[in-house]
Parts: structure tokens; sequence; C-alpha cells
């Protein structure tokens, strides 16, 4: 495989509003409104670096899919995951695992949003 093996990730919820405030709170970013393909999906994107390294996405509202108890997990990348994980819960999240070290694989904390969504924080130092 010569590239990420992940391209692209959405996060299905059921209150777009909600949830963007929340990650836009908890990551310090302005997720930006994308066109839909269709009228029962709305997206709001996630910064996006076409050039750059990883991969970004969406939170998506979409009809007859529900937020939560998925088996998808993300990890957002920070400078210092322990930052991010201060601001869930008063965001509305809560945290599940603060930041712990693992290894030469640097830092991670885990956390729930305000859909029921699992996500990660990851970082290096």
């Amino acid at each position: 495989m010569s590239s990420n093996p992940v391209g692209w990730f959405e996060i299905y919820v059921s209150d777009l509003e909600r949830a963007t405030k929340f990650y836009e709170t908890v990551l310090a970013v302005k997720l930006e409104k994308l066109d839909s393909p269709s009228p029962e999906v709305e997206m709001v994107a996630f910064p996006i670096a076409m050039d750059g390294p990883g991969a970004s996405g969406a939170l998506t509202k979409m009809d007859g899919v529900a937020p939560g108890g998925n088996s998808v997990m993300v990890y957002f990348s920070c400078t210092d995951c322990a930052t991010e994980a201060a601001r869930i819960e008063d965001a509305g999240g809560s945290l599940q695992q603060p930041k712990t070290d693992i290894g030469d694989y640097g830092f991670c904390a885990m956390a729930v949003d305000t859909e029921g969504n699992t996500f990660g924080l990851h970082s290096s130092q």
C-alpha cells in the first residue's frame, strides 16, 4: 500500500448542530458545511489539507443511520492529547480514558461525544 489506509471517515450524528459545536470546541477547529449528494444527508467536514498526510472526514446526519454503538474508532491527531481531553466534559461529552502512555506509539485518550460515538485522541507527547 503506497498511501495511508484511511482516506475518509464519517461520524454519524442525530443532532448535527450539537455535534458540530462539540467537535469545534474540543478540537479547536472550524467545521465547514459540505454540499450534499441527496436531501436526506447533511454533512459538515473537518479541516481538509488536500496535500497533507492523514485523512479528513465529516459529521454526517443521514436518514436511517443512528449514531453511537458503532465499531469504528477515529483517533484525532493532537500536539498533546491532554489539551483536547480537558475540553471534553465542558463541551458535553464524557472522558472514558484520560491521557495514557502507549509506549513507543505516544499517548492517547478516549471519549464519548454528545451523540454517543466513541472517539480517540492521539499525540506523540
